[in-house]
């Protein structure tokens, strides 16, 4: 799927809910780009494992959505940084998978849209305080 664009069910949650689907172009994973980030999240634990495969190096910065979201409401969570030493107060319910929606009715699409929306909240006041540190 390299080069096409978001797919059309997803463009229209990701609008609704107030993003911006233009200019989009599914790219490939590369070590390069996994190595130089702050922050990686994967929608499930293959795919998070995946990147850590290409970036082994980057398992301190590497979650999926519902591991970041929880960890990121956790006390103590105040920078990117607490992140990994919060991971072990995970259990097996922070750690479930987001359902791919490639196949499904566009009502899947806008459950699996606001799924996501709901856990964005924590991790964004996270990477907020991180960047004035």
């Amino acid at each position: 799927m390299i080069g096409h664009p978001i797919h059309r069910d997803a463009a229209v949650v990701l609008e609704k809910l107030g993003g911006d689907a233009s200019g989009f172009a599914a790219r490939q994973l590369k070590p390069k780009i996994a190595s130089s980030a702050d922050l990686i999240i994967a929608m499930t634990s293959v795919h998070r494992d995946i990147v850590l495969e290409a970036a082994p190096r980057q398992l301190q910065r590497t979650f999926t959505l519902t591991e970041v979201a929880r960890l990121a409401s956790l006390d103590g969570a105040d920078t990117l940084a607490d992140l990994a030493a919060l991971r072990p107060h995970l259990t097996a319910n922070d750690t479930a998978d987001i359902p791919d929606p490639i196949g499904q009715s566009p009502e899947v699409f806008g459950a699996i849209g606001s799924q996501i929306a709901d856990l964005l909240p924590p991790i964004l006041e996270v990477c907020r305080r991180s960047i004035r540190v």
